[in-house]
């Protein structure tokens, strides 16, 4: 099957309007999100850097967490996101982002999340900045995310959006050093310095 190519960001599928009910019938080998009906050809396997990174966030969330309602969710998770009440078969955005928290359980099923989570965390990587910077933004805007976290490991930089009034304001940034609390979260913070030591050093 052939892709599509757009701009500098992800390869689309084709240029047919999908939903849910399609996604589900597709091949296991190749990963979609879907974005508003069009599906974007998730990048190939993440760096060893992006995974550690992810995995270590997931595991401080996973264990801050533990006992409490909210739980922790890494990548693959589909998270369906329908703009209103629609049957999940109808609806036509789906993604799986690298972490995940969800307070409500009723958001979750056999399938995965249906709603938008309290916490998003996308972990940036050159194929994946503009889709995770400009577009699942804007979706997670859409949906209700709290909090959307953007992780920099190349710039060690953490971009950071929360919810105001249903709107995403100016991001907070913030160097990955000592710790970050999570607004969503309270008493939640994860610790960057013995994750930064274990990255590659920059390339300038």
């Amino acid at each position: 099957m052939e892709h599509e190519e757009v701009g500098m960001g992800l390869a689309i599928r084709d240029h047919d309007y999908h939903t849910y009910a399609e996604y589900l019938n597709w091949p296991e080998d190749c990963r979609y999100e879907l974005v508003d009906g069009v599906a974007y050809l998730m990048a190939p396997a993440p760096t060893l850097e992006h995974q550690d990174v992810a995995g270590e966030i997931y595991f401080q969330l996973r264990r801050a967490l533990e006992g409490k309602p909210c739980r922790a969710f890494i990548a693959p998770v589909d998270v369906r996101l329908p703009k209103a009440d629609e049957a999940d078969e109808r609806i036509d955005t789906v993604v799986q982002p690298d972490v995940l928290v969800v307070c409500d359980e009723t958001k979750l099923d056999r399938r995965g999340v249906r709603g938008a989570p309290d916490l998003v965390v996308e972990v940036l990587s050159p194929a994946t900045a503009s889709h995770d910077q400009l577009l699942k933004r804007r979706v997670y805007e859409r949906a209700g995310v709290l909090e959307y976290w953007l992780v920099h490991p190349a710039d060690r930089v953490l971009t950071v959006y929360r919810l105001v009034e249903g709107q995403f304001g100016k991001p907070d940034v913030y160097e990955l050093l000592g710790h970050t609390p999570l607004g969503v979260l309270p008493g939640v913070t994860i610790a960057w310095d013995a994750l930064v030591r274990r990255l590659p050093k920059p390339e300038y």
